[in-house]
């Protein structure tokens, strides 16, 4: 038989006492158990390595020359064993690894620059791999580990993966800021004639997401361009003639103006999701807790009262 698999843990152990203190009857009371079972386990072991191991002297035992040799090498496998069974702790500083990110064109302008910076100072071994989202293959990707963590919305997400809330933002209209508009606040009447642009990163068309919600008002919007990116929004508004609605916290921005209107569409939500194998994970919740901690400090728009106040800009 494999000499493996007739040697336990526990008999180790019971070698490692009897040779550290030499006497049978002090190892019985430290490990708990009876003389005449470490009498058994030592008869075990000297079957196991053919050898007495231990020899009576007197009221205390010798080790032999094959015992003395093995002792420092059982003292590191006992000791080895030992962390391998000591709970993780996580520490941000010392931790190493890569993890992947799979974030909209939002989350990846709102919120990952700010992040980075966190990491970047509290996690330097941290890696991190970002990737365009793609709802298609989001459950496939996340059960092979090639993604570690979803920023999106909850639309976009399959009902069996567990997400958290980020923040709430809300959608204002804005335009070039060479554009002139009146200082009133315009109605959505007002508002649906004139030409829009809209972000639509997963479908090459003349369709917004809240062409339902002017719908539902009996209103239809005067959509004149579409482009895949937020990215491209501001700078296609500060050379044309056209209005948009973009999300508060990508602004201020100084190449457009937010036009004041007599409602908003309802406000959404950004979400960090994962797959439930990692729901115990300490990186995951680290990097959560960050972006949670972040939405409380990147508002930069706060509506009150239907006005728009500008925060500041400095966060870190």
């Amino acid at each position: 038989m494999n000499g493996m698999n007739r040697l336990d843990i526990k008999q180790l152990r019971v070698l490692h006492a009897l040779l550290e203190s030499k006497n049978l009857s002090q190892v019985a009371r430290q490990m708990g158990l009876t003389q005449q079972a470490i009498s058994e386990h030592l008869r075990k072991l000297r079957d196991l390595f053919d050898d007495r191991l231990l020899v009576r002297q007197g009221n205390s035992m010798v080790a032999t020359p094959k015992a003395l040799s093995m002792q420092y090498s059982i003292d590191e496998i006992l000791k080895q064993l030992e962390r391998l069974l000591e709970p993780d702790v996580f520490t941000p500083q010392t931790y190493k690894g890569v993890f992947t990110i799979s974030a909209t064109d939002y989350a990846t302008q709102a919120l990952l620059p700010q992040l980075f910076h966190i990491t970047r100072r509290e996690a330097p071994g941290l890696k991190i791999i970002v990737r365009d989202f793609a709802s298609d293959n989001v459950n496939e990707l996340m059960a092979a580990g090639e993604l570690d963590l979803l920023i999106t919305f909850p639309e976009f997400i399959p009902d069996n993966l567990p997400y958290e809330t980020l923040l709430e933002d809300q959608h204002l209209c804005i335009t070039g800021c060479h554009n002139k508009f009146e200082g009133r606040k315009m109605t959505l009447a007002e508002v649906a004639t004139y030409p829009q642009l809209v972000v639509s990163p997963s479908r090459a068309n003349l369709k917004g997401s809240h062409d339902q919600w002017f719908a539902d008002k009996g209103l239809k919007r005067n959509i004149t361009m579409s482009v895949p990116s937020f990215s491209a929004v501001s700078d296609i508004l500060y050379t044309t003639d056209m209005i948009a609605f973009y999300p508060s916290r990508l602004l201020p921005n100084y190449k457009v103006k937010h036009i004041e209107v007599e409602a908003l569409p309802p406000k959404f939500k950004v979400i960090a999701a994962w797959h439930p194998r990692t729901n115990d994970s300490e990186i995951h919740r680290w990097l959560i807790e960050q972006l949670k901690a972040l939405t409380l400090l990147l508002n930069p728009y706060t509506q009150t009262r239907g006005e728009v106040i500008s925060l500041p800009k400095e966060i870190f």
